[in-house]
């Protein structure tokens, strides 16, 4: 009885195929090339194996039997399959193949946004077969998705290093100083030092920033967040005083809501990195993803 498959039954099947579709052995003879008697020992091979007779042959001409009817349908749909799993595995040795995890800050310069796109669409350019996901987090939590394997890589601004992780900059983000309308200093046209930013309520980050080299450890900070557009809400309010990205504070410059402080005087620029494990750089997928970034930044080599 026929209980499994083997590479005989397959050759088997192939050669029952041709019958039925040839309509006869005889006429199968041609398109099989071997001899009909071979045929017919073939076809009573598979039919000792199967437990039953697939088909009249003789005199009487050829005629498939009801299992033998049903056998040829379900052998149509295994060679299929069979056809289809060669060209899969065809594709797994030919293309990038997988899910992508990206993890972003969010918020980041259009410009940089714009070569990020550029290399996505150079990476879509490959052979490959790959399912994005993107997720955008505070750069704590993007570390955190990395090193849990739930990332595969992250862009943002990471003020440490996690040991296991590979840091390569990317860009750098200027942030500068700005008041909301109805802050004291938003109509001065003096000159403002370090001693007038410390008499001010401040809205500050609520993680480290080492870039930031003012000596303002004094500052007297009112409100914390780690999100910027909390930290615009507060600065707009004319009650803080805050860092903001210059291109997120751009658009309400130029309606006449906050004004940087000092522009030339305070100000620094903050490194944004792509991270990845140091293992994972050796995933095809991912070093194809991260070779598109760096040449979509300008980078030639990663650096840690």
């Amino acid at each position: 009885m026929f209980s499994n498959t083997t590479d005989l039954d397959l050759r088997l099947i192939r050669v029952f195929l041709a019958v039925v579709d040839a309509r006869g052995i005889t006429a199968a003879e041609a398109s099989l090339g071997i001899r009909q008697s071979t045929i017919s020992t073939q076809l009573s091979v598979l039919e000792t194996r199967l437990g039953f007779k697939l088909c009249e042959r003789g005199r009487g001409g050829f005629r498939l039997t009801s299992k033998g009817e049903r056998i040829a349908a379900s052998a149509r749909a295994l060679l299929a399959a069979t056809n289809d799993f060669v060209v899969q595995v065809r594709e797994v040795d030919r293309k990038l193949v997988g899910t992508l995890a990206i993890g972003l800050i969010g918020q980041a310069p259009l410009t940089e946004n714009a070569r990020l796109a550029e290399a996505i669409g150079a990476f879509r350019q490959r052979d490959q077969a790959v399912r994005f996901t993107m997720t955008v987090a505070p750069s704590q939590a993007l570390e955190e998705g990395i090193v849990n394997k739930q990332l595969d890589l992250a862009i943002g601004y990471f003020w440490h290093r996690v040991p296991g992780l590979s840091y390569t900059q990317l860009f750098a983000e200027r942030q500068q100083i700005y008041c909301g309308r109805g802050h004291p200093l938003f109509h001065s046209r003096k000159r403002v030092t370090v001693e007038d930013l410390l008499g001010f309520d401040w809205v500050w980050r609520s993680y480290h920033v080492p870039e930031e080299q003012l000596p303002l450890t004094q500052r007297h900070i009112t409100a914390t967040t780690d999100n910027i557009e909390a930290a615009t809400i507060l600065i707009l309010s004319g009650g803080n005083l805050g860092y903001l990205p210059s291109h997120h504070a751009e658009a309400f410059e130029r309606r006449g809501l906050i004004r940087a402080v000092e522009r030339d005087t305070f100000g620094f620029d903050v490194p944004f990195h792509l991270v990845t494990m140091r293992s994972s750089v050796e995933k095809p997928v991912v070093k194809a993803f991260c070779d598109d970034v760096f040449k979509a930044f300008g980078i030639k080599a990663a650096h840690a």
